[in-house]
C-alpha cells in the first residue's frame, strides 16, 4: 500500500464536470493498492494516517492529528503510485488487479468512516480531476 497524504485547506474531485467529493481542512489522500495488500494492511496504513500529527497547535508546532482539528478526508484511488518507471513507458504490474484494488479501496473508505468529520471519495477507475490547496505545503508519502 502507498499513500500520498496532503494537508489541505480544501480539496475536491470532479468527474465529467460534476463535483463528487469536496472537503475543507483535512487530508487529500491518494491511495495505491499493491498486489500483496490485504485488510490488515489497510487498517495499519489507515490508523497511521489518522494518527499523524501534522497540524499546527497553538504554538505553531506540528503536533495535532486529523481528529484533533476536526479534519476531513478526501480519499482517491490512484493505481499509478505503483508505476515502474525503469523504462520510458511506465508499467503497473505491482499494482493490485482492479477487483482486488477496488475491494480494498472501499474497505479503506469504510474503515475511515466515523474517524474523521467527513469522508469523501472519488470514483474507482474514473477519469477524475482533483483540485486542492496544499497547506504548507505539507505532503507525506507513507
Amino acid at each position: 500500500m502507498k499513500l500520498v497524504i496532503q494537508r489541505v485547506t480544501h480539496a475536491s474531485v470532479t468527474i465529467d464536470g460534476e463535483t463528487v467529493g469536496s472537503i475543507g481542512k483535512g487530508y487529500m489522500v491518494l491511495i495505491g493498492i499493491g498486489r500483496e495488500d490485504n485488510e490488515e494492511t489497510v487498517r495499519k496504513y489507515a490508523d497511521k494516517m489518522l494518527k499523524l500529527r501534522i497540524f499546527e497547535d497553538e504554538n505553531g508546532k506540528t503536533n495535532l492529528s486529523l481528529g484533533q482539528v476536526d479534519g476531513e478526508l478526501l480519499l482517491i484511488s490512484q493505481f499509478t503510485l505503483y508505476a515502474d518507471c525503469s523504462s520510458n513507458r511506465p508499467g503497473f504490474t505491482q499494482a493490485a488487479p482492479p477487483d482486488m484494488a477496488n475491494a480494498l479501496y472501499e474497505y479503506f473508505v469504510e474503515y475511515c468512516q466515523g474517524k474523521a468529520k467527513s469522508v469523501q471519495t472519488g470514483r474507482f477507475g474514473a477519469d477524475m480531476k482533483v483540485e486542492l490547496l496544499n497547506d504548507g505545503p505539507f505532503t507525506i508519502v507513507l
